[in-house]
């Protein structure tokens, strides 16, 4: 509609939405702005925002791709601490929230000490991701990861210590405590995951997904890296994808991020699975990954959501349109997306994105649902001067982090005016940790 009133309880849910106005002795706050639903970030490393933009000077003539900037990644997960860590989530996640990101899934794998033993609280580093969640008013999924190798049949680097999970039992240990540090806020769920084919003995991906929690989203890194498909080809015969497709009875719990490296095979009968696919376009045009299918992968019915990973890039409308014109580049074609091309990305962003939360349900703006929603400027100069048809396109392709008016969760201003409700606390806090890390 046009115009609506929301109404939301105590709670931040919506008990009320009409074009017609409530009750004349309810207070109504009236804002000039064109509100979408929040979005999700279906994958994060919150402790790589402390690296973000320092890996980008380059030898003369020396290679350099995913696996060197990994050297710089292990640097920086040796160096922080876990008031460290609190504070780096904390800022990442205030700025997630800043950019209309409403619930982020942590793909946590920072597990123990830095000397590679486990913390006396064996969740200590999730449950200061959590921490981090409440302070920034973010919604968030906890996905503790099982990291147990440093390649196909290859023992963990010592630069890996504090991943590492030996076993399947171990990695359960960890998944127990982690699950006792999410009912620690109310806004915390629970998912679980193995790193990689590459990082887990692959019969103990077997088995964690087949002991592990029914009903929880299940998330894997699949296929990001051509060294990733040769080396998993000469180790078990088969590439990422295909193994897991064959190995695995790969549904809609699955939540493969990347999968940057599929042929025909592996593409379609991914679509047909009911998977998603959780693409980070910024991160991955930042690594020299690769560029995932999409457009043929739209096609068959393919699902998909979005996340930031290394938070090299976090604005959700570029990661739209890089995704987007990364196809045209490379079809020569503009329709990646048949039909309202802005309607097709939202809804399906934020549709799947539940999905791989671990919300049950995929209506956002609707009666028993909390209001989480991204608010723009509807006065500014081109959407003031748009009919509706082409309003929602002008913002996706057009707009930027200027013409927001703020992040509403739970039918409160987190983020209003670009000013975070708790940001006189995070920001000094993140400045603490920076001058204590020395890396930048």
């Amino acid at each position: 509609m046009e115009s609506a009133y929301v109404g939301v309880d105590a709670q931040g849910v919506i008990q009320y939405i009409n074009a017609v106005p409530p009750d004349s002795s309810i207070a109504v706050e009236v804002i000039q702005g064109l509100a979408l639903p929040g979005f999700q970030n279906a994958h994060s490393h919150a402790f790589q925002y402390a690296m973000a933009g320092l890996a980008e000077t380059h030898a003369v003539g020396v290679a350099d791709d995913f696996w060197s900037w990994r050297e710089a990644m292990y640097h920086c997960a040796l160096a922080v601490d876990p008031d460290q860590a609190q504070a780096i989530a904390a800022m990442v996640y205030a700025e997630m929230v800043r950019v209309g990101y409403t619930h982020v899934a942590e793909f946590h794998y920072l597990h123990h000490d830095q000397d590679g033993k486990p913390y006396a609280q064996l969740a200590e580093m999730g449950q200061r991701m959590v921490a981090a969640a409440k302070q920034a008013g973010i919604k968030i999924t906890l996905i503790p990861v099982f990291y147990q190798k440093g390649g196909f049949g290859l023992d963990p680097q010592p630069r890996q210590r504090r991943f590492i999970s030996r076993t399947v039992d171990d990695y359960f240990n960890l998944l127990d405590a982690s699950s006792a540090a999410v009912k620690e806020y109310q806004d915390a769920r629970l998912g679980f995951s193995v790193h990689s084919l590459r990082a887990v003995e692959l019969q103990d991906i077997l088995t964690t997904y087949q002991q592990g929690p029914k009903g929880l989203p299940f998330h894997l890194h699949v296929s990001e890296q051509m060294k990733e498909v040769s080396d998993c080809l000469a180790y078990c015969n088969k590439r990422p994808m295909q193994w897991l497709l064959d190995n695995l009875a790969v549904n809609e719990r699955f939540n493969l991020v990347h999968s940057t490296h599929l042929n025909d095979d592996e593409l379609t009968r991914l679509a047909k699975s009911s998977a998603c696919v959780v693409l980070c376009p910024s991160t991955e045009g930042n690594l020299g990954d690769g560029i995932f299918r999409m457009k043929e992968y739209v096609k068959l019915g393919g699902k998909w959501c979005i996340g930031t990973d290394s938070h090299i890039g976090l604005n959700p409308l570029e990661e739209f349109r890089m995704m987007d014109y990364r196809q045209r580049l490379v079809t020569h074609q503009r329709n990646t997306f048949e039909g309202n091309a802005a309607s097709y990305l939202v809804n399906e962003a934020t549709s799947a994105g539940r999905k791989a939360m671990g919300v049950a349900s995929e209506n956002h703006f609707g009666i028993g649902q909390p209001l989480d929603a991204v608010v723009y400027q509807s006065g500014s100069h081109l959407l003031a001067n748009t009919s509706a048809s082409h309003r929602l396109a002008t913002l996706i392709y057009t707009g930027d982090t200027s013409r927001m008016v703020g992040t509403l969760i739970n039918g409160q201003w987190v983020v209003k005016d670009q000013h975070h409700q708790s940001g006189h606390t995070i920001k000094p806090a993140f400045a603490k940790a920076i001058r204590e890390i020395k890396n930048r």
